[in-house]
């Protein structure tokens, strides 16, 4: 589960329904390959400032773009990919352990999460060596 490549990375189509008076997406039953446990947005980052910074060890989660942009930057342990997110019907798929870092967030950007699995501190690899070592299977 930890071997995850940048082709285990990719971009959910959020059914999208369209209406003159404004488009709607709905998430539910079978759209994403997890049951939902954990929803939380960030909104009035800096466009400077960076977010996420971590990998999972056991978390999937999926990170739409609901209103303005921001890149995603993904690490495998071997290769990195950036994708940026702007549409408000395509979710990023982050499978376990990939590392990932929010950058260059536009002025009103607000980015959804949602995650298999509620808090749990020790899902969480923090600091880039120790994601190092766990990829190489060693923590």
């Amino acid at each position: 589960m930890i071997n995850k490549t940048i082709k285990d990375i990719r971009i959910i189509d959020i059914p999208k329904i369209t209406d003159p008076r404004g488009n709607i997406s709905v998430i539910e039953k079978t759209t994403l390959p997890f049951d939902i446990k954990r929803v939380y947005y960030l909104y009035d980052v800096p466009s400077d400032a960076s977010r996420g910074g971590h990998a999972h060890k056991l978390q999937l989660e999926v990170l739409i773009a609901l209103s303005g942009s921001f890149e995603v930057k993904l690490d495998n342990g071997k290769n990195v990919k950036t994708i940026m997110l702007n549409k408000p019907n395509k979710g990023l798929l982050i499978p376990v352990g990939v590392w990932r870092e929010l950058e260059n967030f536009s002025s009103g950007s607000v980015c959804l999460v949602m995650a298999s699995d509620v808090f749990d501190e020790d899902d969480y690899i923090r600091d880039y060596n120790d994601f190092k070592l766990f990829k190489r299977g060693n923590i």
